[in-house]
């Protein structure tokens, strides 16, 4: 008996169990391309699979919907793959551990994968069905969403009759998403010297108990950037005491908003006291800054284990700075404190046609020192092509100042707003009919594939649709079980349609 056996629809959350047991992060998604390429041969489709491992599967309409015009349904493979500090998962060999707690499944210490792990297992509840009706399906699922849509870049969908499509990456049941924001990502790298570590005490520097989020769906939250705050917390330091930094690391994803971030320190034993009272103080001012977005914001300063050096009796660094006695140049420490506090970062811009709708942000998602140089990782987006070209540009202006460069990309356009439509007043009426109140059409600032395959299918007309699921990107995902079941009614409601 699976965790998710007891739930309805059953078939839905059948499959979406075991979807949860292949491990299916981005650019580990050849496990899941093939459990869906065998399924399909399983069932006798026709079904492609590609070098990227992108699948298009071409399901038979039901009885009596053999002359219906085809829809196609789309969504993504990958999964963004998080896990609290103390987990011992290892996402990319292993499977979800699912919980029911109420009306939500989640997964313990990890992001949950529902977001698109839902879209999959609607799309192969329907096709098994022998009592679904349905008009010809033409399933697409792609790979990389999550880090710049690489699937839908390169799939090929020539193959494809449909030109109505429905993308089942949203996540707020009764909002239907006709537009989206374009975006690009970029990698920052700012070389650094090295200079022998004097004889000093080390210390960890910390950031933690943000609740971080997706890029683009929680910008707009004023949710702190653990990268950013750590880069505060550094130049904070540098204006009162004197410190060497070994190592500097946070964030996982580029789209989502950095959890932790942490740095390796060293310092005087008499300066580490000046250090300590420095990162209370600035604690209790980022806890007033961010009582509303992050009350757990919470900035750690511990001294790093001693060992004895050689049986000597003397003490030394610990073993993991004893493998890299280096530290920064003061130079090249300066380089890095200015960059971090004075990247851009958030929201950059407000739609003017559209209230309340973030028009332009960025995202220092990924932060990372090596022997070479400081790298840095940026999600950027916008639903004004010029303004998300300028936004990476004062990135790389500001990185090549101070001698680094940044190299773009990953880019996807932008999806415009159609002002022919023959799914979205369909839409509308239908959940009007169903559950007596008006849908909401709107536009996100997250990315979607929609624009990427409108530039692949000649006259493409879709709308994005989903369940609700909260926290995405985090370690608090969870899935609502009723707006599943509901969502999934509405779906096939529309496929009745003739």
């Amino acid at each position: 008996m699976g965790v998710l056996s007891d739930l309805e629809p059953a078939r839905v959350f059948y499959y979406f169990e075991e979807i949860c047991k292949i491990p299916h992060g981005s650019y580990h998604e050849r496990a899941i391309s093939d459990y869906l390429t065998d399924f399909a041969k399983e069932h006798g489709f026709q079904v492609y699979q590609d070098h990227l491992y992108n699948v298009v599967m071409l399901v038979p309409a039901s009885d009596g919907y053999e002359q219906e015009e085809p829809v196609i349904l789309q969504g993504h493979m990958d999964m963004v793959c998080e896990k609290s500090a103390d987990a011992s998962i290892d996402m990319e060999k292993e499977g979800l551990t699912l919980m029911v707690e109420g009306d939500y499944v989640s997964a313990k210490d990890t992001t949950l994968g529902g977001d698109d792990g839902i879209a999959l297992a609607y799309m192969l509840a329907i096709a098994e069905s022998k009592d679904i009706a349905h008009p010809p399906l033409e399933l697409v699922f792609t790979v990389s969403e999550e880090v710049g849509m690489e699937g839908a870049s390169g799939i090929n969908l020539s193959m494809l009759k449909g030109h109505r499509m429905l993308n089942l990456d949203s996540e707020e049941e009764g909002v239907f998403l006709s537009s989206c924001a374009g975006g690009l990502s970029t990698c920052s790298r700012l070389p650094v010297e090295w200079e022998k570590s004097p004889e000093v005490l080390w210390y960890e520097i910390s950031v933690s108990g943000l609740l971080g989020g997706h890029s683009g769906c929680e910008i707009d939250k004023g949710r702190a950037n653990a990268n950013k705050i750590l880069g505060r917390i550094l130049y904070e330091l540098k204006c009162r005491v004197h410190f060497y930094l070994t190592g500097i690391e946070g964030g996982k994803k580029e789209n989502a908003i950095p959890l932790q971030a942490s740095a390796v320190l060293g310092m005087t034993e008499e300066e580490a006291i000046t250090a300590k009272e420095t990162v209370k103080e600035l604690n209790e001012v980022l806890k007033v800054e961010y009582g509303r977005s992050d009350a757990g914001i919470t900035l750690g300063m511990k001294s790093l284990p001693l060992e004895k050096a050689g049986g000597q009796g003397k003490e030394a660094v610990p073993q993991k700075v004893l493998q890299r006695r280096q530290v920064l140049d003061r130079v090249s420490l300066s380089k890095v404190i200015t960059l971090l506090m004075t990247l851009p970062d958030g929201v950059q811009g407000m739609s003017m046609s559209v209230p309340g709708l973030v028009e332009t942000s960025l995202n220092l998602g990924i932060m990372r020192l090596t022997e070479e140089c400081l790298i840095m990782q940026h999600a950027v987006r916008s639903s004004v092509t010029t303004k998300k070209h300028y936004v990476a540009a004062q990135v790389e202006s500001l990185v090549s100042e101070l001698g680094g460069k940044v190299e773009r990309k990953g880019e996807y356009p932008a999806w415009e707003y159609k002002e022919e439509s023959v799914v979205r007043p369909k839409i509308i009426s239908l959940y009007e009919k169903m559950y007596g109140k008006e849908a909401v059409v709107e536009g996100i600032h997250a990315g979607l594939e929609c624009g990427l395959l409108a530039g692949k299918i000649k006259d493409l007309d879709c709308i994005a649709m989903g369940p609700d699921i909260l926290d995405i990107h985090t370690t608090a995902e969870r899935l609502s079980i009723s707006s599943t079941k509901r969502v999934y009614e509405f779906l096939l409601a529309f496929l009745r349609q003739k």
